[in-house]
């Protein structure tokens, strides 16, 4: 891996070599850091995102070490070598736990369908919130129009148009607006073909699309000519 880089520091009257897992171990006094550089600092904001997310301080910690001493290597792991032995373990344990993830939240996913009648129920519950928002859109006398014919509709994803056809962004744009205003986030067309798409996957309940459902209602009253 490489010599680790020195610094020089006075210890009791005489200049010793100090090696990066010396600084590690021991720190710059807290007079000597920038208060906001320290993970004491009072000022520390609290992450209540959904991701990237807050991590716990004691992973934070031992980031904060390992930048300057990687698994005591002598070097920091931005400083390794891609083709070294110790990045590609990084590497390789990284995408192991990504699929690890990945197969654990889809067995939790699997398992809330076995548990709330399986595929079938998934399938009837399917059916009945699509039809709530497809009765809607059929009935605007063209105020919402759906571009897909009624035999290859989607019951997961429902693509519409406000004002025409083609849309009228203006009348789009407030929709969405009002929609985020009611906490109803995610309604924007794919960029491809914009507009508004509405996705009705297992976990969208009832009770969320009778909320949409009566938010169309209203803003078709409310702008009907």
């Amino acid at each position: 891996m490489g010599t680790p880089a020195r610094c020089w520091q006075k210890a009791e009257g005489r200049r010793r070599p100090q090696t990066r897992t010396d600084l590690a171990i021991s720190p710059l006094p807290l007079c000597c850091v920038p208060r906001r550089c320290t993970m004491d600092a009072p000022t520390q904001v609290v992450n209540f995102g959904p991701g990237p997310a807050k991590l716990p301080r004691s992973v934070l910690l031992e980031i904060q070490k390992e930048l300057l001493d990687y698994k005591g290597v002598g070097i920091s792991v931005l400083e390794m070598s891609h083709r070294s032995s110790d990045f590609a373990k990084i590497v390789n344990n990284t995408e192991n736990l990504v699929r690890e993830l990945f197969i654990y939240v889809m067995g939790l996913v699997l398992e809330w369908i076995k548990n709330n009648g399986g595929a079938a129920a998934m399938e009837k519950l399917s059916s009945i919130k699509s039809q709530m928002i497809y009765d809607i859109i059929d009935n605007s006398q063209g105020f919402y129009v759906c571009p897909v014919e009624p035999r290859n509709r989607s019951r997961m994803n429902i693509p519409f148009r406000i004002g025409s056809a083609k849309g009228d962004d203006a009348l789009e744009k407030r929709f969405l607006d009002k929609a985020l205003e009611l906490n109803m986030i995610s309604l924007k067309g794919h960029r491809s073909v914009g507009g508004i798409r509405a996705s009705l996957y297992n976990a969208v309940t009832i009770e969320d699309v009778q909320k949409l459902a009566a938010f169309m209602k209203n803003f078709l009253e409310m702008h009907q000519l």
